[in-house]
C-alpha cells in the first residue's frame, strides 16, 4: 500500500502528498496544497492573496506556519503577528493547518488551543519535543508526521518518541525540497521503520496512516 506523503515542498512520484507550496499554480492532482508564510519568509506575507487561494481551492489548506527559534532564540512581534493572522484566515474558511515550531513548540500549542474547534484539524510537522505535549495536541484534533530523522540510528530520543504518539494521530513525512530531493528517503522507508519500532506489520501501519491522512484533510 502507498503511504501518503504528509509534508513536502517537492512531490516524488506519490501517489498521494500534501505540498506546502505557497501559491503554486497549477496544482497537481494528486496533491492537496497548502499556501502560507513560513516564519523565515515574513516579507513575503500577503493576506489578500492567501484568501483567494483558500477561495479558488476548496481543498488548499493553510502551511507552513507558525514560529522558529532556530535563526534567532526571540520571537519577534511580527513573526507571531503574521502567524495569529494565518491561524485567523484558516479558521474562517475552516481548512486544516501545517504547523512549525523549531525549538519553540510549546508556544505553538499555546498560541493554536484558541481556535481548536475552528480551524479543523493541526499536523504538527517536524515535531520534536518529548511526549508531554501529546494530549493538548490529541485534544486540538492534531497529528504528528515522522520524518527521515527516524532512519538515524543515533535519534534515539526521536524514536522513542514516535513509539508514543497515538496510533490515530501518525502520518510520514519526507519534508523534501528542492536543496534535497536527491538525499531525502521515501515515505514508504520511513513507515518501514516506523512500523518496526511499534511491532506492526507494514500493511497495518500503512492503512492507520492513510486513515489519519483523509482525516486530517477531511
Amino acid at each position: 500500500m502507498a503511504v501518503t506523503d504528509a509534508h513536502c515542498h517537492k512531490a516524488d512520484g506519490e501517489s498521494r502528498f500534501f505540498l506546502c507550496s505557497p501559491f503554486a499554480l497549477p496544482m497537481p492532482p494528486n496533491a492537496v496544497v497548502f499556501h502560507g508564510t513560513h516564519p523565515w519568509y515574513l516579507d513575503d506575507f500577503d493576506e489578500a492573496r492567501l484568501r483567494e487561494r483558500l477561495s479558488s481551492d476548496r481543498a488548499a489548506g493553510v502551511g507552513e506556519i507558525g514560529l522558529d527559534r532556530l535563526r534567532d532564540r526571540n520571537i519577534s512581534p511580527r513573526m507571531r503577528e503574521v502567524f495569529e493572522r494565518q491561524l485567523e484566515v484558516a479558521a474562517e474558511f475552516g481548512r486544516p493547518v501545517v504547523l512549525h515550531g523549531a525549538k519553540c513548540w510549546g508556544e505553538v500549542v499555546k498560541a493554536c488551543k484558541p481556535y481548536a474547534g475552528r480551524i479543523p484539524s493541526f499536523l504538527f510537522h517536524g515535531f520534536s519535543r518529548s511526549d508531554g505535549l501529546l494530549p493538548d495536541i490529541v485534544a486540538m484534533n492534531g497529528f504528528v508526521s515522522i520524518g527521515p530523522a527516524l532512519l538515524n540510528d543515533h535519534a534515539v530520543n526521536y524514536r522513542e518518541l514516535a513509539k508514543k504518539i497515538p496510533l490515530d494521530r501518525l502520518l510520514v513525512e519526507s519534508d523534501r525540497t528542492e536543496e534535497n530531493f536527491a538525499e531525502v528517503p521515501s515515505v514508504d522507508e520511513i513507515a518501514a521503520k516506523l512500523a518496526e519500532l511499534r511491532g506492526l506489520a507494514f500493511d497495518e501501519l500503512s492503512a492507520a496512516l492513510e486513515a489519519n491522512a483523509t482525516c486530517f484533510v477531511s
